[in-house]
């Protein structure tokens, strides 16, 4: 009796395991080998997105725009020229460190220097909105650089106007 008791234990175990296991598996698409940017349609918010790139970073407590920013962002102006009925909302971001006025007056630089850059670039103004979220909508949590990093962003949303 009691190594069938030992037994039912270990099963039910094992099956609270596999239970468990099952759940904690990530449910993501498989993108293929070309991480999916192949079946991106032209003009879409995939296209947007992966292609040309929706998001830049920024240094700790700066608003000027990086290298690579202006680079990606040179990529959005052309591809919003391209696609000139797509309005788009420029959303600023900053890490959790610091007060959230402090958060919010600096997001809302970050999120005014890319707009100037793209308006600078030829994008009609009246395409594109502006808000500041500070440390509201981190992409990351964690208390590390590491975190921090993707969290000093700028995002280009697209809110109409493609598929």
């Amino acid at each position: 009796m009691m190594g069938r008791m030992a037994g039912f234990k270990i099963a039910v175990a094992c099956c609270c395991f596999l239970a468990l296991a099952a759940c904690s598996k990530k449910n993501t698409p498989d993108l293929g080998a070309d991480g999916g940017v192949g079946q991106a349609a032209p003009g879409s918010i995939r296209e947007f997105e992966l292609v040309v790139g929706d998001r830049i970073y920024f240094v700790v407590d700066q608003s000027d725009l990086t290298p690579e920013g202006t680079e990606i962002l040179t990529k959005q102006a052309a591809w919003l020229q391209q696609y000139s009925n797509v309005m788009i909302q420029v959303e600023g971001h900053s890490d959790e460190r610091g007060t959230r006025e402090y958060n919010i007056a600096l997001s809302a630089r970050r999120a005014t220097a890319t707009r100037e850059f793209l308006i600078a670039q030829g994008v009609n103004p009246k395409r594109i909105s502006s808000i500041a979220y500070g440390k509201e909508r981190p992409a990351a949590l964690c208390d590390a650089e590491q975190c921090w990093t993707q969290n000093r962003r700028a995002v280009t949303v697209i809110t109409s106007g493609a598929s």
